[in-house]
């Protein structure tokens, strides 16, 4: 999970915490040169390494969350969008929510797939099939509405990492009725 200043904390945590739960190692990572990063509501929390630190030949996703100006930021980091460039073309997994699926749509990731974002984002999900679902997986790609989605898009990330079982074993635990 990536981490700009202004990212939204309960897409990026509550989606981290499903995945751990579930069995999945994940990192957090700052492209802002420091540990700790803030986000757009003043929580500053410590993440685990630096991006010039990640080894992406065995990293398994990309995860993006949303929130701004973090996904300004994220859009605006060239080694990311370099990782974001290369796991594309390797259709390696990746997944954004709320306003960060708009990244995706800027550079064309979205073409001819089902798509969702945070409503006013929809005209950023170039050549997308935009839909008002919570969640959306389209092959290697994964989207997502926004904050009140989070607990979906989790979800929906450790299925497609872990099997629906998984997910569904993770979703009964929290009791999250689906």
């Amino acid at each position: 999970m990536f981490f700009g200043t202004g990212y939204e904390e309960v897409e990026a945590l509550a989606v981290i915490d499903i995945l751990r739960r579930g069995g999945v190692d994940v990192d957090m990572v700052s492209v802002t040169g420091e540990k700790g990063v803030t986000s757009s509501h003043k929580v500053t929390i410590e993440t685990d390494c630096l991006l010039e630190e990640v080894d992406f030949d065995r990293t398994q996703m990309i995860l993006l969350p949303g929130g701004m100006p973090g996904t300004t930021n994220l859009e605006n980091c060239e080694l990311l969008m370099e990782q974001l460039d290369r796991f594309y073309e390797q259709k390696k997994a990746i997944g954004a929510i709320c306003a960060a699926p708009s990244i995706l749509g800027h550079r064309g990731m979205l073409k001819g797939r089902n798509a969702c974002c945070y409503p006013t984002f929809e005209s950023h999900l170039e050549g997308a099939l935009v839909s008002k679902n919570p969640c959306e997986v389209s092959d290697f790609i994964i989207t997502s509405r926004g904050m009140g989605c989070a607990v979906d898009f989790g979800l929906a990330v450790l299925s497609y990492l872990r099997g629906q079982e998984a997910a569904d074993k993770i979703a009964e635990a929290i009791v999250y009725n689906r």
